[in-house]
């Protein structure tokens, strides 16, 4: 049954130097919050998985968690590159960044796989693509025993650790979140553990449309986490903060400028604040 514990708590239970993190919410609920506090515990050598890294993975490569991304496609979404990740990729800094890119299908599907038990997941991509050139380990030709047709098989993600936002839980644990919801369920069923931050605990959980629950028994940790996906948005609390993903640009762009957000908004903010 998942631990309502502290943010700080959390991730000193859950996320350990070498581990493989997936940090999802696709656009709104992006656990940003929980990715500042991996920096603040200063975690290194993880291997980062998300569909779209943004801000928050360019936070974490610039200040030396990462060793290696896994994802399907990266950028500061409406603005244009992410400097932290450029830099480690073309100038090795902090360190060097090793990639391992794929289809937005074939993530989900990895995860899909991940969830349900299952070593790997089928689907029609990949084929006559640079993707599938790369020769992965994680990406494979299979044919099918009742067509014979190729298709291509792709291995289920297990992530060590799952860390997602949502809008609410319970005082038992359990977790709801509605609106834009990604593959969230999926990464929190297909890792080892899992923390979930909330925008607010309630003493119980009433019916949305479309919502989607996580029983208390999927989670390990629960987090209260008040504004805790901004600059990202939480459906029903707050909205985008496009200014944010603005003014990021200048800052990513210069490794002094990225050293003094770190210091002030970063290693000098209490947990939970969401670097802002």
């Amino acid at each position: 049954m998942a631990e309502i514990v502290s943010l700080a708590e959390a991730v000193a239970l859950a996320v350990r130097d070498g581990d493989t993190v997936a940090m999802e919410g696709f656009t709104h609920l992006i656990p940003f919050a929980a990715g500042h506090e991996v920096i603040r515990q200063r975690r290194r050598d993880l291997t980062l998985v998300r569909m779209t890294p943004d801000l928050i993975y360019d936070q974490l490569i610039g200040a030396g968690c990462v060793r290696k991304l896994v994802f399907s496609w990266g950028g500061n979404p409406g603005v244009g590159s992410l400097h932290r990740f450029r830099d480690a990729v073309e100038h090795s800094w902090p360190g060097p960044l090793e990639l391992e890119e794929h289809s937005h299908a074939g993530m989900a599907n990895r995860y899909v796989a991940g969830a349900s038990g299952l070593p790997f997941a089928v689907l029609r991509g990949y084929a006559g693509t640079g993707l599938m050139a790369e020769g992965m380990a994680s990406v494979r030709p299979i044919t099918c025993p009742f067509t014979g047709e190729i298709l291509t098989a792709v291995s289920a993600l297990n992530p060590d650790v799952a860390i997602v936002h949502a809008q609410r839980a319970d005082t038992s644990g359990n977790v709801q979140l509605w609106g834009i919801t990604g593959v969230q369920k999926e990464a929190v069923l297909a890792a080892e553990r899992s923390i979930v931050t909330v925008e607010e605990v309630v003493p119980h959980l009433d019916p949305r449309p479309g919502s989607v629950v996580l029983p208390s028994w999927t989670v390990s940790y629960v987090a209260e986490a008040a504004g805790g996906s901004r600059p990202s948005y939480a459906l029903g609390y707050y909205e985008r903060d496009n200014d944010y993903y603005v003014a990021w640009d200048p800052i990513a762009r210069d490794r002094d400028a990225f050293r003094r957000w770190l210091d002030t908004e970063i290693f000098g903010m209490a947990e939970t604040m969401g670097g802002r």
